[in-house]
C-alpha cells in the first residue's frame, strides 16, 4: 500500500482541491475530492478513506468553523476510528483546540507548506494503521470472549490410538497445514483441535470457531463471510465474518460434513483465492487462515456419493486424523475417570481422592 493510503479531501474551493490532489496523488493509494460535505455518508461508507482532510469553513459561515465541526461529528459517527485533519484559512489556537477536543487528529492552516502538510499526513497515517489494528483486536476480543476462559487442552490417554494422535500432532508443530479430524460424536474432536492449536506455530493466536451444525443454513454465509451495513434488513452496522476474524489465526470448522453444496462452493472459492467478499460488499478482503475441520460423517463416502465436493475435501484434509471411540481405548478409562475426579473435586471443593473399587 502507498504510504498515505486513501485520502478524502473536502473543501469548497476548486483551486484548493486541485492543488491538494496534485500534491498528494503520488503518495496516496487513491485521492478523492468533495466540494460539499452533504454526501459524506456515501464517501465514508463506500470509499473508506484512511485520512480525511476537512475544511472548517464552507458557504454558510466562512469564519466560525461550525460547518467543519458538524461534518467532523458526522464522520466520527460513521467511523469512530476515523483520522481527520482539519484545515482553515482563519487559523487560531482556539479553533485548533476545539477541533482536536472534538475528535480531530491534527490541524493545518492555509496556505500550507507542502513538506509540513506531508509530514502531518504521514503521522496521521501511522495513527490510522494503529487505530485499525486496535479496532480489529477489539472486534476479535468481543467475538472470541467466550474462548478466553477455555483451559489448556489435555489429551488424556495411553492407548495406541491416542499415542498416534499425539505423535502426529508433534510432527505438525511447524507445518502450518489444514487438518481434518474424523470421529464419532463424543470422541473429543474439539479437544484434539485445541490441543493441535496449542502445539502449533499459531499457539499464541486466538482460536476462532464456527459450528456448522448449530448455524441455520440461511445465516451461515453471513456468519462465515460477514456483511456490510445495509446488506439486509437487520444489518444496521457492518460485521466481520469468522474467516476475516481468523486472519493470521486458526479457524475451527466443526461438523463440516453438514455444509450445503452452495456453502461448500463458497468456502472452496475463499480458500483458493485466499480472499473473501462480505455480503452486500464488493471489496475483496485478504485472509490467511489455518483451517481445522471436524466431522462425525464419513466424508470419504460423501465424496463418492457426490454430496461433498472432492476438491474441497482435498483442500481441508492435507492431514487427516482419526479419533477412536472410547470402546476402542479401554485402557484409557481409568485415566479419564481419575482426571475428571480431580477436576470436579477442585471445582466443587470436595476432598475426594479416589473412586471406589466397586464403582
Amino acid at each position: 500500500m502507498p504510504a498515505l493510503g486513501k485520502i478524502l479531501i473536502i473543501d469548497d474551493n476548486e483551486d484548493v482541491l486541485f492543488a491538494l490532489h496534485l500534491l498528494l496523488e503520488p503518495y496516496a493509494e487513491k485521492v478523492k475530492v468533495m466540494r460539499s460535505p452533504d454526501r459524506i455518508v456515501h464517501f465514508i461508507t463506500d470509499f473508506r478513506p484512511d485520512i480525511v482532510l476537512l475544511d472548517m469553513n464552507f458557504t454558510r459561515d466562512t469564519v466560525s468553523g461550525q460547518e467543519g465541526m458538524d461534518c467532523l461529528q458526522e464522520i466520527l459517527k460513521l467511523d469512530r476510528h476515523a483520522v481527520v485533519v482539519m484545515m482553515t484559512a482563519y487559523a487560531d489556537t482556539d479553533k485548533a483546540v476545539q477541533a482536536i477536543k472534538a475528535g480531530a487528529t491534527d490541524f493545518v492552516s492555509k496556505p500550507w507548506e507542502n513538506d509540513k502538510l506531508l509530514a502531518t499526513l504521514h503521522a496521521a497515517m501511522k495513527l490510522r494503521r494503529s487505530q485499525t489494528e486496535v479496532g480489529r483486536l477489539e472486534e476479535r476480543v468481543e467475538a472470541l470472549s467466550a474462548e478466553r476462559e477455555t483451559p489448556q487442552p489435555l489429551l488424556i490417554g495411553e492407548s495406541e490410538g491416542m499415542r498416534n494422535i499425539v505423535s502426529t500432532i508433534g510432527r505438525l508443530r511447524e507445518a502450518d497445514v489444514n487438518v481434518l479430524l474424523l470421529g464419532e460424536n463424543g470422541t473429543g474432536k474439539d479437544v484434539v483441535a485445541r490441543y493441535l492449536l496449542a502445539h502449533s506455530s499459531r499457539a499464541a493466536e486466538p482460536f476462532v470457531t464456527i459450528d456448522v451444525g448449530a448455524v441455520p443454513e440461511t445465516l451461515f454465509e453471513s456468519e462465515l463471510f460477514g456483511y456490510e451495513k445495509g446488506a439486509f434488513t437487520d444489518a444496521r452496522k457492518e460485521k466481520k465474518g469468522r474467516l476475516e476474524l481468523a486472519h493470521g489465526d486458526t479457524l475451527f470448522l466443526d461438523e463440516v460434513g453438514n455444509l450445503s453444496p452452495a456453502a461448500q462452493s463458497k468456502l472452496l472459492t475463499a480458500l483458493e483465492k485466499r480472499r473473501i467478499v462480505r455480503l452486500g460488499g464488493t471489496r475483496e478482503i485478504p485472509i490467511d487462515v489455518r483451517l481445522i475441520c471436524a466431522t462425525n460423517a464419513d466424508l470419504h463416502a460423501q465424496v463418492t456419493e457426490g454430496t461433498f465436493r472432492q476438491d474441497l475435501f482435498y483442500r481441508i484434509n492435507t492431514v487427516e486424523i482419526h479419533i477412536p471411540p472410547l470402546r476402542e481405548r479401554g485402557e484409557d478409562i481409568q485415566l479419564l475417570a481419575d482426571h475428571f475426579l480431580r477436576t470436579y473435586a477442585r471445582k466443587y471443593k470436595k476432598d475426594i481422592r479416589q473412586i471406589a473399587r466397586d464403582a
